[in-house]
């Protein structure tokens, strides 16, 4: 059978009982998923590093990528390499390394094609930093610091004097190696490492993620306290922070006499050795700046947003994301032929051609996280967390409506002929019936102000909320819970189609409702994933094709042709599970993810064949990256196991001491979700381990108040 691609398509007539399921299963081996050329090349940085003319930048959801152009273009460069995140990168001669959180050092000889495991006495998996100091190879762990003279082939632990063990920086200058730790200040070593000296006199701040030196000076960027310089080797430190708008400081990078420190708020540049600062921040975006490097007089910043390049020691940047594919696709709108996606981070694009190409169309768009489209005649309004805007040209230029809108936080918007309705973080639902100019508060018994999603059925305005469905037929003048049946509460999409009503949840699945919300049922059969949303015309992330009902999950795209009876699975080529919304343009249905950009299949590969049916259980145990990631307040860990068995899910910090527990049961073999509500739990690196009977696997997680 030929291969399924866009230039020519398999047409497959249906065919009835058992012969037509094993035909159109040996079919879908060839139909899958193709990613799309964008939108967006986000994705957070946490390091990079430069060989030569290479440039190498590793992400938080564990992949590394190369650029030969002063990063015009970029190439995955992953075999071997399947780790959650990548946290730090270190050059070698032709040797690249790079030091994975829970995945210990892995070595590539051949600029990243190919990657290998070197461990060998690594007592610890999680690996922050890494230093070569001629020809020595230092990781700094969770369990202190590890040398290796072999390239990786051992290692062998230089712990003597180091009073804390989590090693989250290093710095070489001659002979002196320089450790910057989590809580312990920065320590120093005169003989690579056989024993170790405390030299923190006068930092404020013990917990120490990254370290510079210029000259004879040494600087410290010390968490929330900003930057520190010793110019004694570490033997005293004094704070430099003045004109420093933020604190937070993640790196430090030196080019001359110029230091460059990346920030939650841009990048800033100190000519006097930290005396002052100043912003330097223009074309930069995307201003939360895990990682800079130095290549000759180019400077990069890497950020939430991808990669950007300064020329002019940061007078001004360039995004140089090109080949980048991690983009948090937020929401999608479709108006006759132009499609829309809303990311986070990186604003609305624009596609006419089926998502083959796309173009941003930021201007005036101040509200970087695009959760929620709505199309009204020649009208496209976008929700944002900057509040509602109203674009008259296709996206060409874009207008803040938000008078009146005394809650920004924009979730959700639908359109019931004149009236536009925007749902809110914490404001409830508000009401426009002049295209945005002005709003009204319209929350009668709204007894739930956090309106996640929203959706019109004739007459009938319904309301998706952290704690219930709300009804209003009176256009939001006044609302009435709708909850019969519902037994999770926390509703993330809708779709409406005819007189059924259907409800995404966060924990339930999927449900549905035949009389106005007056009751509700699970229809789940073989859909047990979160169902996530953003509003399109009141239907988005679980999207209605006729009688053909699409689900977004956590766990990929799921169909149902029977109203939710049963789900089909239908995720091959689809490397990102994480699906946040749904559009149908055209013969295609396109699936917004979480990490990995837009995809794009044909509707006639799901609708007339049968790839997986989701009720099988699963082969194999699986524990996923949880959701969001950072996060604030809860997250959502996702997990899978293949047999009944005794199931625990903890969450411990950088010492290993439990701050919480959230599965502590026996369970029957199939795949769940959990969330973790955090209260007293202060901002920081945790991880999370579930064990199911004598199997157990680790993820790490951030937590930012």
């Amino acid at each position: 059978m030929p291969l399924a691609t866009s230039r020519k398509e398999i047409e497959i007539k249906h065919i009835s009982s058992l012969f037509a399921a094993v035909f159109f299963f040996h079919y879908s081996l060839c139909a899958q998923w193709v990613q799309t050329n964008g939108p967006g090349r986000g994705g957070g940085i946490p390091c990079m590093a430069v060989s030569g003319t290479n440039l190498f930048a590793g992400t938080a959801d564990g992949r590394v990528f190369l650029s030969t152009n002063n990063g015009t273009t970029w190439t995955a460069v992953n075999s071997g390499l399947d780790k959650t995140s990548v946290a730090s990168i270190a050059v070698s001669g032709t040797n690249l390394f790079a030091g994975i959180a829970l995945g210990g050092v892995f070595l590539s000889t051949n600029n990243g094609t190919t990657w290998t495991a070197v461990n060998s006495g690594l007592g610890s998996p999680t690996v922050w930093s890494l230093a070569i100091s001629d020809t020595n190879l230092f990781a700094g762990t969770n369990g202190g610091v590890f040398l290796s003279t072999n390239n990786g082939t051992s290692w062998t632990a230089v712990n003597s004097g180091l009073s804390i063990t989590h090693v989250r920086s290093f710095a070489v200058s001659g002979t002196n190696l320089f450790a910057g730790t989590d809580g312990g200040g920065v320590f120093l070593s005169t003989n690579n490492g056989t024993n170790w000296t405390a030299v923190d006199s006068g930092l404020t701040n013990t917990s120490v993620y990254s370290l510079a030196v210029s000259g004879t000076n040494l600087f410290a960027a010390a968490n929330s306290d900003g930057v520190f310089l010793s110019t004694n080797n570490g033997t005293s430190w004094t704070a430099v922070n003045s004109g420093l708008t933020t604190t937070l400081v993640q790196s430090l990078a030196v080019i001359g006499t110029n230091l460059f420190v990346g920030t939650y708020e841009g990048v800033f540049l100190s000519t006097n050795n930290g005396t002052s600062w100043t912003a330097v921040n223009s074309g930069l975006i995307y201003t939360h700046v895990w990682s800079l490097a130095v290549s000759g007089t180019n400077l990069f910043a890497g950020t939430n947003g991808g990669v950007f390049l300064s020329t002019n020691n940061g007078t001004s940047w360039t995004a140089v994301n090109t080949g980048f594919y991690n983009a948090r696709v937020l929401s999608f709108a479709v108006s006759g032929a132009d499609l829309f996606a809303g990311t986070a981070g990186d604003g609305a694009f624009l596609s006419t051609n089926y998502g083959t190409s796309w173009t941003a169309i930021n201007l005036g768009l101040s509200g970087t996280d695009v959760r929620s489209f709505a199309v009204s005649d020649t009208n496209l309004f976008a929700g944002t967390n900057g509040g509602v805007f109203l674009s008259t040209n296709n996206g060409t230029s874009w207008t803040a409506v938000n008078s009146g809108l005394t809650n920004t936080g924009v979730r959700s918007l639908a359109v019931s002929g004149a009236n536009l309705f925007a749902g809110t973080d914490g404001g409830g639902v508000f009401l426009s019936i002049n295209n945005g100019t002005s709003w009204t508060a319209v929350n009668s018994g709204l007894t739930d102000t956090y309106v996640k999603s929203l959706a019109v059925s004739g007459t009938n305005l319904f309301a998706g909320t952290y704690g219930a469905v709300f009804l209003s037929t009176n256009n939001g003048t006044s609302w009435t819970a709708v909850n019969s049946g519902l037994i999770t509460t926390d509703v993330l999409s809708f779709a409406v189609s005819g007189t059924n009503l259907f409800a995404g949840t966060e924990i339930g699945g999927v449900f549905l409702s035949t009389n106005n919300g007056t009751s509700w049922a699970a229809v789940n059969s073989g859909l047990t994933y979160i169902v996530r949303t953003l509003a399109f015309s009141g239907t988005n992330l679980v999207a209605v094709s006729g009688t053909n009902l699409f689900a977004g999950t956590y766990g990929g795209v799921f169909l149902s042709t029977n109203n939710g009876t049963s789900w089909t699975a239908f995720n091959s080529g689809l490397t990102d599970t994480y699906v946040r919304s749904f559009a149908i343009s055209g013969t295609y249905l396109l699936a917004g993810t979480y990490g990995g950009g837009v995809w794009r299949r044909r509707l006639s590969e799901m609708i007339t064949s049968v790839e997986k049916f989701s009720s099988d259980l699963p082969t194999h145990f699986n524990l996923k990256q949880n959701y969001p990631n950072p996060f604030n307040p809860s997250t959502i860990i996702s997990f899978s196991f293949p047999s009944k068995a005794f199931v625990t899910l903890k969450v411990c910090d950088l010492l290993g001491r439990q701050v919480a527990s959230i599965v502590s049961e026996e369970m029957s073999a199939g795949s769940y979700t959990r969330r973790w509500d955090v209260t007293d739990v202060p901002s920081g690196v945790y991880f999370y381990r579930l064990q199911v009977g004598s199997l157990t696997q680790t993820k790490k997680l951030v937590l930012i108040h």
